[in-house]
């Protein structure tokens, strides 16, 4: 690997040691916690740079930036994950590109994807994303309507549905970061109860992964600890 991107395998490893760390503490196996890079704003050399780490899946906040990185990348094999905001009018872009939609959280968004990806013949996994934070920033399906929304995606036979996501409060206070994590636990828990299986649990970002893994995680989604931070402009 040349030096000019030494520092991108130097901070790869690091969170991986940090992810590692934060597991051991909880008492639980590295091995049960992915961690996914988070590309959104960083172009196509870092990305390949991260393939050539072994790194195939990739987390994305605008289909845009997944439509403009696909062509150049299709050599890498990249397996792209769709974790911001969805509009339905991006369903068909969704379709032919992305692998797995992390933030499915209205009904109009599973119509719109399960009808383009019939059409596309395929299926792809989906996380229900919950919202478990008060910031009106913050999206997501409301956690009182989950297990009805869970029984309504049955009937979308394209959209497997394998967990939940969630994004904390931002705050500096740990209590409350925490809580948003455990709620999306138990909120699974309670769902699996009632008959879904929902393995996995994403949720824990550069900022607060720490406290995700201690309530669950099994996936974390990390950008800036491993990328840098982004261009002021970035949204």
């Amino acid at each position: 690997m040349s030096t000019d991107i030494a520092w991108l395998a130097e901070n790869w490893a690091q969170v991986r040691q940090r992810v590692d760390e934060a597991c051991f503490a909880a008492g639980r196996d590295p091995a049960n916690v992915g961690i996914l890079p988070v590309s959104k704003t960083f172009g196509p050399e870092l990305i390949r740079a991260m393939v050539a780490l072994g790194q195939r899946r990739f987390g994305e906040n605008k289909v845009q930036e997944i439509r403009d990185k696909s062509a150049p990348l299709a050599d890498c094999h990249i397996e792209w994950v769709v974790i911001g905001h969805l509009q339905t009018n991006k369903a068909r872009d969704v379709a032919r590109l992305a692998s797995e939609v992390q933030s499915l959280d209205r009904l109009e968004l599973a119509e719109a994807l399960d009808r383009r990806l019939q059409s596309e013949g395929r299926a792809i996994d989906v996380l229900v994303q919950v919202k478990t934070s008060t910031e009106p920033t913050k999206h997501g399906l409301p956690a009182e309507q989950l297990c009805d929304f869970l029984n309504a995606l049955r009937d979308y036979p394209s959209l497997r549905v394998r967990g939940l996501m969630t994004v904390a409060i931002q705050s500096s206070d740990p209590a409350l970061v925490r809580a948003c994590f455990r709620q999306l636990r138990e909120l699974r828990d309670r769902a699996t109860a009632q008959g879904h299986d929902l393995p996995r649990l994403s949720m824990g970002m550069s900022a607060d992964f720490p406290l995700a893994i201690a309530e669950g995680a099994t996936e974390v989604r990390i950008g800036t600890a491993i990328f840098g931070k982004r261009p002021l402009s970035a949204s």
